[in-house]
């Protein structure tokens, strides 16, 4: 772990194995950080937060560059742990978020030259006004196991960037991706205590980040579930949440279906379904259906699983036993209910591991199955019929999640109105639903169980400093 400028052990001297789901190996060991451990953390970060808030913007900004210049120097070596750690294929998808994630860093870098402040007038014309933006102070980031360096970039880097000091404590599933990435931050020079690492269980280093006095904002992404907690444990700190989503797909009587089914493949079988922004129901027009069943079908088998080191491998394995056996559950209840297997529908066999999940089609999905109400995350395509736009939108507005959705017309006027009306955080229009861009405000819609805030560029960067007022009397 990271503490106040050291590379330490756990206070306990525990540590746990990082075992790969792509081989079944134990491919390292990582401190298991305790309450304590984080506490050291946080009174570490304290302690070094106001040197780096006094720091120029522009200072920091060099130090941000730092990062993304370390991070493509150890390109190859960050990519291959990836896809170790994660499952994901090397060739596939773990280079690309490498790449993304330089870019992350670079991004924060360039907005951290941009903060500006107000100076509204005064009534009384003997005084000046100065409204500065300020850094939070200490932020606490819990992040998850899908993309282990890309999503904890979306906070870690804006927070430095804003002049927060930063307490980080990742998924354990990947934790060793996550010690690949804090080494890259640690070569940038930055000041003892500015940035710290915890590895360890999410009940005690998690809790004690979230509730500890100590940090005075929190930013989380993970599930709905745990994101509660966070914001339970966290209450009366400013919050950046990004949650859970179950992703709809609207593809309707008028849309390009050729179109839909490429945006599908992306949608539901990017890191293995593995994603908030997967596609998760697909709301198909009577009239398009069978032409979209299809026409889906015949391109399942682009769908290459296997070997994450291998060339032609599109998908790899599951990260966990947990979520795999989600997707049991999910796939089973379906079937029993009535829909329709089209496609995959189990667990395949031949690999080191039992994390391999078949891409999988349902089609005949309706709204009592779990597959449609909650957030799977697995490689699954469920489809349901629906008879309108409207019949699609009551859909999406009785879902307990309001993150991101698609929709799929010829018509554009239509489908921007579809798109001002869907409940949803982001909506795209004849595109997947992962597709996305780091510098465009992302979050869940008011209300909802997607989250609170929105994280991407200057977005980022507002919701990790906050307005301080200065008045200056001249007479």
């Amino acid at each position: 772990m990271y503490i106040g400028g050291a590379w330490v052990e756990s206070e306990s001297g525990a540590r746990f194995d990082a075992t790969s789901p792509a081989t079944g190996e134990t491919i390292g060991s990582v401190p298991e950080g305790t309450r304590e451990d984080a506490k050291r953390a946080i009174a570490a970060a304290n302690a070094a937060a106001r040197e780096w808030a006094a720091r120029s913007a522009f200072e920091r900004a060099a130090a941000l560059e730092r990062v993304a210049d370390a991070i493509r120097e150890r390109r190859d070596e960050l990519a291959r742990t990836l896809t170790l750690d994660q499952g994901k294929p090397l060739k596939a998808e773990a280079y690309g978020e490498v790449d993304e994630l330089i870019e992350y860093w670079r991004g924060a870098a360039a907005e951290a030259i941009r903060i500006e402040g107000l100076m509204p007038p005064s009534a009384d014309a003997e005084k000046r006004v100065l409204v500065y933006r300020v850094p939070k102070g200490v932020v606490g980031v819990i992040t998850p196991w899908n993309w282990p360096y890309t999503m904890p970039a979306e906070i870690v880097a804006p927070a430095l960037a804003g002049g927060n000091a930063v307490v980080w404590t990742p998924a354990s599933s990947t934790a060793l991706c996550s010690v690949k990435l804090a080494e890259c931050v640690v070569d940038a020079g930055l000041p003892a205590g500015v940035f710290n690492l915890v590895t360890g269980p999410g009940r005690e280093v998690g809790d004690e980040i979230a509730s500890s006095p100590g940090t005075h904002a929190v930013g989380f992404i993970g599930s709905t579930e745990t994101g509660m907690r966070v914001a339970e444990r966290a209450a009366g700190k400013s919050l950046l949440l990004e949650m859970g989503g179950n992703g709809p797909l609207v593809v309707l009587e008028d849309a390009d279906v050729d179109a839909a089914v490429e945006a599908t493949l992306t949608a539901s079988f990017l890191c293995a379904g593995q994603s908030c922004t997967a596609g998760e129901r697909f709301l198909v027009h009577e009239a398009v259906q069978d032409e979209f069943v299809e026409k889906l079908t015949a391109r399942m088998g682009e769908i290459r699983l296997g070997d994450p080191f291998a060339d032609d491998t599109t998908m790899g394995p599951l990260n966990n036993e947990a979520t795999a056996a989600k997707m049991d559950a999910h796939v089973g209840d379906a079937l029993e209910r009535g829909a329709t297997l089209v496609a995959g529908g189990y667990r395949a066999d031949g690999f080191p591991t039992k994390l391999f999940w078949e891409a999988t089609v349902l089609d005949g999905v309706t709204e009592e199955m779990a597959v449609a109400r909650e957030e799977t995350f697995g490689p699954v395509v469920p489809i349901s019929t629906i008879r309108s736009d409207d019949e699609a939108l009551a859909v999406i507005d009785s879902s307990p999640f309001g993150l991101l959705a698609a929709v799929f017309t010829r018509d554009l006027s239509r489908g921007l109105r579809f798109a001002e009306s869907a409940r949803a955080g982001w909506v795209n229009v004849n595109d997947s639903t992962n597709y996305w861009e780091s510098h465009l405000p992302f979050g869940g819609r008011s209300g909802s169980r997607s989250g609170v805030g929105r994280v991407g560029g200057r977005f980022s960067l507002e919701a990790l400093t906050e307005l301080k007022t200065v008045i200056l009397n001249l007479g």
